[in-house]
């Protein structure tokens, strides 16, 4: 796929989102407070925080999809897992946040204080927000795996969490509904567990990032998987020293192999080009790779 066609795909799924989160947080704000809703209010800022990662994903994918330039020899491609960090970042404060709210209130009736009972605009807001969030998450989902973006696939990880943010919103709620005002406690105590969960997704996107900002190897079986690669070309036999990365969504390969040291230069640079042909067929045309060749001992 090309950059230009891949940069557009995630522009597309970005806005649709935001554009859902846009009216989702004007939804739920109003429904929070006319509603008495503690738990739809901090929904509502879940959904806001959607809002500001759709943007951080817009401006970093644009960012990481220049062309290499003196200043970056290996072009801009981490500036998209940084923009995934960035939401991964953003979603677990939102869910320690939701989680201290929660406690706060859970403490407060703990002491014997009195927690207002939550409308019926409250709870339909809630259950508008799963199915419209749910429908969102695997759209943007299928489209950020088909388009090999962090960003975008840890994007619908976010809308996911704020579907399940409004799962337990709308438990709370409901409960506390129908089985009167000594169950208002239910309101926090769903948003406490539902803030776990947001907590849990947020280290599973910021885990990923975090080892490729760090220059994380690729997987074992990738790297076998390019070793074997490598000696499949006639010619070329004990590859070693190998260096695998992540730029982005792309891959950097650097490895050192062995060849006759009586064939001609012309002959030996042929082979490498082989060699770097191959596994920009099987990874993409902007693997970087580099290869080092060292005579047979």
């Amino acid at each position: 796929m090309e950059p230009k066609e891949r940069a557009c795909g995630i522009y597309k799924v970005t806005v649709a989102g935001s554009i859902v989160n846009f009216l989702l947080v004007a939804f739920k704000f109003l429904a929070g407070i006319f509603g008495h809703s503690a738990a739809m209010v901090a929904d509502a800022v879940h959904s806001l925080s959607d809002l500001i990662t759709d943007a951080i994903v817009v401006v970093f994918v644009y960012i990481s999809n220049r062309p290499e330039d003196k200043d970056y020899d290996y072009g801009h491609g981490k500036y998209e897992t940084l923009a995934a960090a960035l939401v991964g970042v953003i979603l677990l404060l939102v869910g320690l946040g939701v989680l201290w709210d929660g406690a706060g209130r859970i403490l407060l009736v703990a002491r014997g204080g009195v927690l207002e009972s939550p409308g019926l605009i409250a709870l339909w807001a809630a259950l508008f927000s799963i199915a419209s969030k749910e429908l969102v998450f695997r759209y943007t989902i299928y489209k950020g795996r088909r388009l090999g973006s962090q960003a975008v696939v840890a994007n619908a990880w976010h809308h996911r969490s704020d579907a399940l943010s409004s799962v337990g919103t709308a438990a709370g709620i409901g409960g506390a509904i129908l089985l009167g005002k000594s169950w208002t406690v239910l309101d926090p105590v769903a948003a406490v567990i539902v803030s776990l969960f947001i907590i849990k997704m947020a280290f599973q996107s910021l885990v990923p990032c975090i080892g490729e900002l760090l220059e994380k190897s690729l997987p074992e079986e990738t790297e076998k998987e390019i070793e074997g690669i490598v000696l499949s070309v006639d010619g070329v036999s004990e590859p070693h020293h190998l260096r695998t990365r992540r730029i982005g969504n792309h891959y950097a390969i650097e490895i050192h192999v062995r060849m006759d040291g009586r064939i001609p230069l012309f002959q030996a640079h042929q082979t490498a080009t082989d060699i770097e042909r191959k596994l920009k067929g099987l990874y993409g045309e902007d693997t970087h790779v580099g290869i080092h060749v060292e005579p047979m001992k």
